[in-house]
């Protein structure tokens, strides 16, 4: 049994010493995606946009593990403001068809680069 790396141009690169995704038999543990625009290569400019790049950026990796949205087991989602937590269940909610995984989320003190949110995921094949 060996871990395997998952990478994809389809995502932000690591902004450090890790990677987008590592699989397991058939378990994908996505590191957490902050809200950056990969065409553009920076972070989007609000809380709703950076979470929908977060969700596309899992998305991406996901795909490219050979799994998506619906395999989804458990979520976590970090926001640098609680007060942002209706707005960003709203974006989180539009990806599945109901069938929720399990989720925390917590506020924490910063993210890097200035992001706002950040969501990782477990997933299965």
């Amino acid at each position: 049994m060996e871990k395997q790396v998952v990478a994809t141009k389809n995502a932000p690169g690591a902004v450090g010493p890790y990677v987008q995704a590592t699989k397991l038999e058939n378990i994908i543990y996505c590191s957490g995606q902050l809200g950056i625009n990969p065409a553009e290569g920076k972070l989007a400019a609000t809380v709703e946009e950076q979470a929908h790049c977060s969700m596309k950026n899992l998305g991406a990796i996901l795909r490219e593990a050979g799994s998506d949205y619906s395999k989804i087991l458990k979520t976590t989602i970090f926001l640098t403001n609680m007060d942002d937590f209706a707005t960003v269940n709203e974006v989180y909610q539009s990806y599945f068809d109901g069938q929720y995984p399990a989720r925390s989320c917590v506020q924490v003190a910063k993210l890097p680069l200035g992001g706002l949110v950040e969501v990782e995921c477990v997933a299965f094949l």
